[in-house]
C-alpha cells in the first residue's frame, strides 16, 4: 500500500514548446492522469501564435499549462538563455521527482540541461536519433539530451543502435512513438470533427501536401527556390500551410511570386492537419514528424533533405530522400510507388512509458 502511495505521488515536469512536442504530450499527459502521476506541464513559448500552440491544446485535449514561459523567438543562443533562466526558476520552485524533455528543439535543450543543472532526473522522449548531420540544430539537440539523460525513451531499434554506437546502453528503453499513439487516437476525431476539405474544396487524393520549415531549407536562398519552383511545376494543386518563419523568408527573398500556383494557407490545427495528410495523394515535406505520419497513414512521402532520423520510412519504400533540388522533386513525384504493407498494431507507448516511470522514478 505504501509503494502504491509513492508512485501515485511522484511529481513529473513536462518540457515543451513546439508543435510536435504537443502532440507527443497529449497521449502521455492522458495515460499519467490515468496512472496517478502528479505532471506539471511547463510551456516556454517557442511557439506562440494561436494556430501554432493554443489551438493544438484545446484539439489535443492537454489540460492549460501550468506555467507558459513566454519565451517567443530568437536566435538560438538567446532563445535557450531565456528558457534555462526561467525554467530554473519553476524547476526550483516545483522540485519535482522526474523531468521529461520530448524532441529535438531549442526547448529540449533547455530542459535537458537545466534539469542536469539541477541534479533533477532527466527522461529524453524520441532519444537516440541521429540524422548525423551536426549543422543542424536539432541534431546539436539529440545528441546533448540524450548524452545528459537518465532514462531514454526510444522509438525504433535503430535509435537503439545509435545510443549503442555511443557508449549510451544504461536506462534504454524501446517503447515506441509517442506520435503514432497521437494520430490513432484523433484519427478517427478528425474525420467527424474536420471540415477543412469542404473548406478547401479538395477531393481526396486531388491533391498534393507540402510543408517546410527547416532552417536548412528556409535559411538558404538557393535551397528554398529550388523547391518552391518545384512545387510551382507539379501536375497537380499542391496545398500549403506556411510556417511563419517560412513566410518571413520567402518575402525576404522575394519569392512570392513562386506561390501563385499553390494554395496557400496559414498554418492549421492539428485535425485539420491529419485529414490533408490522410487525403494527400503525395506528400512533400521536411518534418520529422509529418514524415512519420504519412508512414501510418500509408501515403507516400518525398522527404525534402538530404537524410532523415526515420529510415524505417526509407527501407519499407514510404518514403522517398531528394534533398531541394528541383529537378529531383518534380521526378520523385512523378515516379513514386507506394511501400510495403505493415502492420503497425500493437505500437502504442504511452503505457509502456507510465509502465517504466511507475518502475525507476
Amino acid at each position: 500500500m505504501l509503494d502504491s502511495l509513492s508512485k501515485v505521488s511522484k511529481k513529473v515536469v513536462s518540457v515543451v514548446g513546439a508543435r510536435p512536442q504537443f502532440i507527443k504530450l497529449a497521449p502521455l499527459s492522458r495515460e499519467f492522469r490515468k496512472s496517478g502521476f502528479n505532471e506539471v506541464i511547463v510551456h516556454t513559448g517557442q511557439h506562440y501564435d494561436e494556430n501554432m500552440s493554443d489551438l493544438f491544446f484545446k484539439e489535443l485535449e492537454i489540460p492549460k499549462p501550468d506555467y507558459n514561459l513566454g519565451i517567443g523567438s530568437g536566435s538560438h543562443g538567446e532563445q535557450t538563455g531565456k528558457m534555462l533562466i526561467a525554467l530554473e526558476e519553476v524547476l526550483i520552485k516545483e522540485r519535482p521527482d522526474l523531468v521529461i524533455v520530448y524532441g529535438d528543439t531549442n526547448s529540449t535543450l533547455a530542459g535537458a540541461l537545466c534539469a542536469s543543472k539541477l541534479h533533477i532526473k532527466l527522461a529524453h522522449v524520441e532519444a537516440g536519433l541521429r540524422s548525423f548531420n551536426k549543422n543542424m540544430p536539432e541534431e546539436i539537440n539529440r545528441i546533448v539530451a540524450d548524452h545528459l539523460s537518465d532514462i531514454l525513451f526510444v522509438p525504433t531499434q535503430t535509435a537503439v543502435e545509435n545510443l549503442k554506437r555511443e557508449g549510451i546502453t544504461d536506462g534504454v528503453y524501446l517503447v515506441g512513438d509517442l506520435m503514432f499513439d497521437a494520430l490513432m487516437h484523433f484519427s478517427r476525431t478528425s474525420e467527424l470533427k474536420s471540415k477543412i476539405l469542404e473548406i478547401l474544396n479538395l477531393a481526396p487524393k486531388s491533391y498534393y501536401l507540402a510543408t517546410i520549415h527547416r532552417a536548412e531549407n528556409t535559411d538558404n536562398y538557393e535551397r528554398l527556390k529550388g523547391i518552391l519552383e518545384a512545387l510551382s511545376r507539379l501536375d497537380k494543386l499542391v496545398v500549403f500551410p506556411v510556417h511563419p518563419r517560412t513566410r518571413n523568408k520567402i518575402k525576404d527573398y522575394h519569392l512570392e511570386s513562386l506561390l501563385e500556383k499553390l494554395l496557400v494557407i496559414d498554418p492549421v490545427g492539428y485535425l485539420d492537419m491529419i485529414q490533408l495528410e490522410k487525403h494527400a495523394k503525395i506528400i512533400l515535406t521536411d518534418s520529422g514528424g509529418v514524415q512519420k505520419e504519412a508512414f501510418w497513414l500509408k501515403v507516400p512521402c518525398i522527404t525534402l533533405r538530404d537524410e532523415t532520423e526515420w529510415v524505417e520510412t526509407i527501407r519499407y519504400g514510404w518514403n522517398r530522400l531528394v534533398g531541394a533540388d528541383r529537378d529531383k522533386i518534380v521526378e520523385a513525384v512523378l515516379n513514386i510507388k507506394s511501400g510495403e504493407n505493415i502492420d503497425f498494431s500493437g505500437e502504442y507507448s504511452a503505457p509502456k512509458i507510465c509502465k517504466v516511470l511507475e518502475e525507476v522514478v
